[in-house]
């Protein structure tokens, strides 16, 4: 695999530190002073002082007994030289003429040590240990550098492979150990679309499973009433009537599918505004009208009245009569004559309205609360629909910011309770 990532960092903090390191040193060098030499005349006048008044008390003698107490590297800027009678001497600055008891002449020289900066035997003479110090040291710290951030990314380069080919097991949030930065970051939000992804795709393949099943029966029916039609023609009527019948059912089906692909994909939200307390009314109404027959009663209440507070919603009112009827339906669904579904709006501090929706039914096992708003899932004993109805409210009310839940009463039936936020105040 190509690392080209890895070589640019290498190389490119490699060459940028060596170059910061030259630059630093090369304005070190041009920009610092060079020793003063103050000290050094000052000690030179001192050492000269010495040595002449040496000569003149005990000649050479004294002078060499004076200068061995000095330091060597006075010593080695100090000369004393004879001078041969009849020489003619002129005095310069730093020398000095002295006569000892003998009458020879000495002359006294201090030279005091030039000072240069150091040469590299390079262009910039920079020392050669600085020189390398800066390519070994760069080297190493663009190494450690280029190491650190593209091991992640290839890492994460192999996952995305990995899960581009259907492994959608693959997490990326382990491989990153105790590292806490942008990349480990990326790294779990890698592991959340994993994980996403798997679930999605879990869920497409349980939705063609249960669309198929769903079909496969109606679809019989329909191949069996062909068919004796075809058999017994003195029966075409009722055939026809059963075609109808399982046609009808296939048109329903395929129009719950479809409301179901739209809530998930958000295309039937809408941003309107609509009387949450008219829909129940008008749910309410028509819930009556199905299950008065069947010695049903459907009860409201509204904490306040309808007409004492707001009951304004942002969204769709459509999919919301939609979601409420098809839970206050399910609840009539699973009573009997004599029982009650009771529908309960409360508007809680203008901020959200809760709505509750109870029957007097079996209720739901346990183990299947957690399942209810999951597509083509049914209650125990419910031989109509399709199992989507609760999918489609479940959808809706989140679509528009809301929550559902489903628990069973402390004595038998269902509650059904939904959140929705109420619409902003308008200005």
């Amino acid at each position: 695999m190509k690392r080209r990532l890895f070589w640019k960092i290498l190389l490119g903090f490699w060459l940028t530190t060596i170059v910061l390191a030259q630059v630093i040193w090369l304005l070190f060098d041009l920009l610092r002073p060079l020793p003063q030499n103050d000290n050094q005349v000052d000690i030179g006048r001192v050492a000269i002082t010495a040595a002449s008044a040496a000569i003149r008390s005990g000649g050479a003698p004294a002078m060499l007994a004076q200068m061995a107490s000095w330091p060597g590297y006075l010593r080695s800027q100090v000369s004393v030289q004879a001078v041969p009678q009849g020489t003619p001497q002129t005095v310069k600055p730093g020398v000095t003429l002295a006569t000892d008891p003998a009458g020879t002449l000495y002359r006294i020289q201090y030279r005091p040590r030039e000072f240069r900066r150091p040469r590299g035997g390079n262009p910039f003479d920079i020392p050669w240990q600085v020189l390398v110090g800066s390519v070994i040291g760069g080297l190493a710290f663009s190494f450690i550098l280029a190491w650190y951030l593209t091991n992640p990314i290839r890492r994460m380069r192999l996952g995305f492979g990995r899960l581009a080919q259907g492994d959608f097991k693959t997490r990326l949030g382990p491989a990153m150990g105790r590292r806490r930065d942008e990349i480990a970051d990326l790294a779990h939000d890698f592991d959340r679309m994993a994980e996403r992804l798997e679930e999605l795709v879990r869920a497409r393949d349980r939705l063609l499973a249960d669309v198929s099943h769903e079909l496969r029966s109606p679809l019989a029916r329909l191949q069996l009433a062909i068919g004796l039609a075809r058999q017994d023609p003195s029966r075409l009527e009722n055939s026809l009537q059963r075609i109808d019948r399982e046609a009808a059912k296939l048109d329903e089906l395929v129009g719950e599918l479809l409301t179901l692909s739209k809530l998930e994909s958000g295309v039937e939200h809408s941003e309107q505004y609509f009387d949450i307390a008219e829909i129940v009314k008008v749910v309410v109404e028509d819930a009556k009208f199905e299950a008065t027959p069947a010695g049903i009663d459907v009860a409201v209440e509204m904490d306040p009245p309808q007409d004492k507070a707001e009951w304004l919603c942002a969204g769709s009112g459509r999919l919301i009569a939609r979601a409420i009827e098809n839970i206050v339906r399910n609840a009539i669904r699973f009573s009997h004559g004599g029982q009650q579904v009771k529908i309960r709006l409360m508007a809680n501090t203008n901020t959200r309205f809760d709505l509750t929706v109870m029957d007097q039914g079996p209720g739901v096992a346990d183990d299947m609360l957690g399942r209810l708003f999951q597509p083509f899932v049914k209650g125990v004993g419910e031989g109509q629909g399709f199992g989507l109805g609760l999918a489609i409210a479940q959808r809706a009310i989140v679509a528009h910011g809301g929550t559902i839940s489903a628990r069973n009463r402390s004595t038998h039936g269902l509650m059904v309770s939904v959140t929705l936020p109420a619409a902003p105040p308008q200005d």
